[in-house]
């Protein structure tokens, strides 16, 4: 597209975290962390048209409306860092869901830190939309950016680099909704791990049993500990094939890594006669995202 067009839609691919761990707590509240954020075929589609105020609407009525919906946020900074006069509609159509893990809130914001100055005709430079990005979140600065990323530091720090998953990975949500802050106050952080993410898990694709010794999220104890249904889900995938099984992010979403697109899903029927959410996302799945910067 033009960028004088009226509008543009694009799709906000969901993110999960391929092992995480929790370094320290940061003097300004935060906390240092090393993870690899990787992109599924989950994806929220956003529609962005030029208006002359910033609104937001959407299909999920759970979703917070209004100046407190990170889209919205996302565009507000926009239009102040540039000074643009005009503003956006922006229609949400939601399949990440909410509360999960899966980063539905940041790449849906990303999306419009990426997208609204080409609709706009405002270009903004890498810099600033990277500083714009992590003021919203920590996750958001991800989602700017192509392929999976080793992600320190509060989770802007990336290294981008392209990971080849051979295996389809099923994602259930157990309907459970596990706050961030809660799960950021029940954590105990560790000294930071002497292993390079990048090479265990591109070892890790070939020989999973790597993943099954190495790869762990610290969220998982204080989670399971409080949802006994979300160690349920990890526990079945793995009782049900999954070479590779974890906790996305602080929860509730579970992933794991299934050899074929049919054993994922028929390990996926037992969760949906449950009434959980599930996803699959194909071998060697790598979104094209034409607008972010390329692979590093």
């Amino acid at each position: 597209m033009e960028g004088q067009s009226d509008s543009r839609t694009v799709r906000a691919y969901a993110k999960i975290n391929l092992g995480l761990r929790i370094i320290e707590r940061r003097e300004d509240g935060y906390h240092n962390l090393l993870t690899v954020f990787h992109r599924i075929a989950l994806y929220d589609e956003i529609v962005l048209r030029r208006g002359g105020e910033i609104e937001v609407e959407s299909d999920d009525p759970a979703l917070p409306g209004g100046e407190s919906n990170l889209c919205s946020k996302a565009a507000s900074a926009l239009r102040r860092a540039t000074g643009y006069g005009g503003g956006m509609c922006c229609t949400l159509r939601k399949k990440i869901p909410m509360g999960g893990g899966l980063g539905g809130g940041s790449t849906d914001a990303a999306a419009v830190l990426a997208e609204l100055p080409l609709l706009w005709g405002t270009p903004v430079d890498e810099a600033l939309l990277q500083s714009l990005a992590l003021q919203l979140g920590s996750d958001v600065p991800y989602f700017l950016g192509n392929g999976s990323a080793v992600a320190e530091g509060r989770g802007a720090e990336l290294t981008y680099f392209v990971l080849d998953v051979p295996y389809a990975i099923l994602v259930c949500h157990p309907n459970i909704h596990v706050s961030t802050s809660w799960a950021y106050s029940r954590i105990t952080p560790r000294p930071r791990p002497a292993l390079d993410m990048r090479e265990l898990l591109t070892a890790g694709m070939q020989d999973p049993r790597l993943l099954r010794e190495e790869l762990m999220n610290d969220f998982e104890d204080p989670v399971f500990a409080a949802h006994a249904a979300i160690r349920a889900v990890k526990e079945h995938m793995m009782h049900e094939g999954a070479l590779f099984a974890l906790m996305s992010g602080s929860g509730a979403a579970v992933f794991g890594l299934f050899s074929t697109v049919e054993e994922a899903a028929a390990a996926g029927r037992h969760f949906d006669r449950q009434g959980y959410r599930t996803f699959i996302t194909p071998p060697h799945f790598q979104p094209v995202l034409d607008a972010r910067t390329p692979t590093a």
